[in-house]
């Protein structure tokens, strides 16, 4: 089903490393972690997996710019088959809050990425309709999204010769969110001349044209999305929804019943407490949103009131992107970079309980509102099947839970890992900073057509220093987890093309990030223990120059904290194996050579 797509063969520790997760899948082993070392090919090892089985998959990353690079290796290793970008689809996204204390409402403020919307679409309507899919998604995804029976039931679907008026077709498309225009056809809206249609769907890869003649459909077309040419005759053809979450008329009004006498449970409560301020916010608010629900079947905040939509039952598990693979053993999942992605599920919806709480407590919102939700760990386990771990630091939960831990530290290309030097924050002999530092060894290595990662505490700090480095005349840019979705992938992409030298910044420059032109990283203030500079995030931070043969790595310390030692430990452990490795099978130790590709297709 899956037709893996690459000049190379498995090689170093990867044939071993494939054959056992097979014969531990074969087996119908739950869990397998495989524990390799940055640059030793682990996303290359589960494309030879995936060609292997019949069956979806899902892959979850911690972050939008670690799916977004998978996104990219995965399309290019199975170019004939579906494989999808899922992630948030906000640029900006401020949550609907209440600080009690203060006495501040902050309302909903959201700015949506079309192209991504697009991305979610294609990814959701190519679960329904085949089987070769691949979903590379953000842990985002186990959060309230709709019932995929509901978005089928809701698709039109038509083919040649099927009986429909002109005035049916129109009436559906408006029940599935599209809007009619007169001028240009954009993505979610439809055009109308006569009895010919031209649709443009909610995944925005083609617009439909579709012609009736004596009430039947006689001919399905798809165009091209900018010169309208003829791309292919269809004999059938299923459109999707705009929106994920879709009802129909008799489901919003029972869903209107059920929201009313949920709301007159809720205002006796409040006036029998004498909370009266609770209780006309709620009354208020309630009947605004019923009124729009009746007239255009939707409102703001509508996934507030998905419980009754949805006709689930109170404290229901809500319906996520899991839900349109099927049941756990109709998909395989691989969790990237798991030691952090599993903490991250772990932690989603205790986050997202403690605000909605306060929104219900003070008349805000129905307690209905609380089943809008992301998945309890508990849940999230349930409805999975098959899945590998795969990460250079596994967590305890991935040890204790997998029924083997594989392998994969001898890189195809011979790299060892990189060096570590430790160096003072302030150097009292030389009277010079980690800044003065690190800008004497960026000019060498700039110089030698290198470049160079800085890795910073914060945001603020990334920012400052990233500023600072531009009046003393270095190219460089910042990222940090407020840096725009599709900005990051420009950001990478720019930073691999030189157009700049040096990139600063915090989280986001540690796990996954294939980038084989780096030949130095730098961890400043390494001695701050805690979550940023835990054993584990120091690994992978000195991780990201191990693609390089020239790479190296310098921690920036006034004191040696014992998670500095552990990952210097560590290090030396594995370039000990690997240069053994290599000296064993004559092997000399090159750069990775990767093609410059832009990680989203925007077309």
């Amino acid at each position: 089903m899956f037709k893996l797509n690459s000049n190379f063969k498995p090689s170093g520790d990867q044939p071993e490393a494939i054959k056992k997760l097979i014969k531990g899948i074969e087996k119908g082993d739950k869990f397998q972690t495989l524990l390799g070392v940055t640059g030793s090919g682990k996303t290359f090892t589960m494309a030879n997996i995936i060609s292997y089985f019949n069956k979806p998959v899902l892959v979850m990353a911690p972050n939008k710019t670690l799916a977004a690079q998978l996104y990219r290796e995965y399309k290019n290793f199975f170019p004939e088959n579906s494989v999808n970008y899922f992630v948030s689809y906000y640029d900006y996204y401020q949550p609907e809050a209440y600080m009690p204390i203060t006495d501040t409402y902050i309302g909903k403020e959201s700015m949506i990425n079309e192209e991504i919307d697009k991305l979610r679409h294609k990814a959701t309507s190519a679960l329904l309709s085949r089987k070769d899919v691949i979903v590379v998604a953000s842990v985002s995804c186990i959060y309230n999204l709709g019932l995929p029976s509901k978005y089928l039931k809701a698709a039109l679907h038509i083919e040649i010769n099927k009986p429909i008026t002109r005035g049916d077709l129109i009436r559906q498309l408006v029940k599935m969110h599209f809007k009619r225009t007169q001028g240009v056809l954009k993505r979610g809206f439809f055009r109308v001349r006569g009895d010919v249609f031209e649709i443009a769907p909610a995944s925005g890869d083609l617009i439909f044209k579709i012609e009736i003649k004596n009430q039947k459909i006689s001919s399905i077309f798809a165009l091209e999305e900018l010169t309208l040419k003829i791309n292919k005759k269809l004999e059938d053809l299923a459109i999707f929804p705009v929106k994920h979450f879709v009802s129909t008329e008799p489901v919003r009004e029972k869903a209107i019943i059920e929201i009313k006498k949920e709301l007159k449970e809720r205002l006796d409560f409040f006036n029998k407490n004498k909370l009266f301020l609770e209780a006309e916010r709620l009354e208020r608010r309630t009947c605004y949103d019923i009124e729009m629900i009746k007239s255009i079947g939707y409102c703001h905040g509508v996934e507030n009131y998905s419980r009754h939509l949805s006709g689930k039952l109170a404290g229901d598990p809500p319906d996520t992107l899991l839900s349109y693979f099927g049941r756990p053993e109709d998909f395989l999942l691989i969790i990237d970079e798991s030691h952090i992605s599993i903490p991250q599920i772990n932690g989603m919806y205790e986050g997202d309980r403690k605000r909605k709480n306060i929104l219900v407590e003070y008349g805000f919102r129905l307690p209905s509102a609380l089943d809008n939700r992301p998945l309890k760990f508990k849940e999230f386990e349930k409805r999975i099947g098959q899945t590998i771990f795969t990460s250079a630091t596994p967590g305890l939960w991935e040890f204790e839970k997998s029924s083997q831990v594989v392998e994969q530290i001898i890189r195809p290309t011979g790299l060892i890992d990189p060096p570590v030097e430790i160096r003072p924050v302030f150097d009292k002999k030389k009277n010079t900073s980690q800044i003065d530092d690190i800008m004497s060894e960026t000019k060498n290595i700039v110089a030698g057509g290198g470049r160079v990662i800085i890795n910073t505490l914060t945001k603020k700090m990334a920012e400052d220093l990233s500023d600072f480095l531009v009046k003393k005349g270095f190219k460089n840019r910042w990222m940090h987890s407020e840096t725009k979705t599709l900005e990051r992938t420009r950001i990478l992409t720019g930073f691999r093309q030189g157009e700049f030298d040096v990139l600063v910044g915090v989280n986001l420059l540690r796990e996954g990030l294939d980038l084989p032109e780096v030949t130095l990283v730098a961890i400043l203030d390494a001695d701050r223990e805690g979550f940023l500079r835990s054993e584990t995030s120091l690994v992978q931070i000195m991780g990201r120059c191990a693609r390089n043969v020239d790479g190296k790595v310098i921690v920036y310390a006034d004191k040696i904290t014992g998670s500095i030692k552990k990952a210097v430990k560590e290090m030396e452990r594995r370039r000990k194996i690997q240069s053994e490795y290599n000296k064993k099978h004559k092997i000399i130790p090159q750069t990775i050579k990767k093609k410059v590709e832009q990680l989203i297709d925007l077309d």
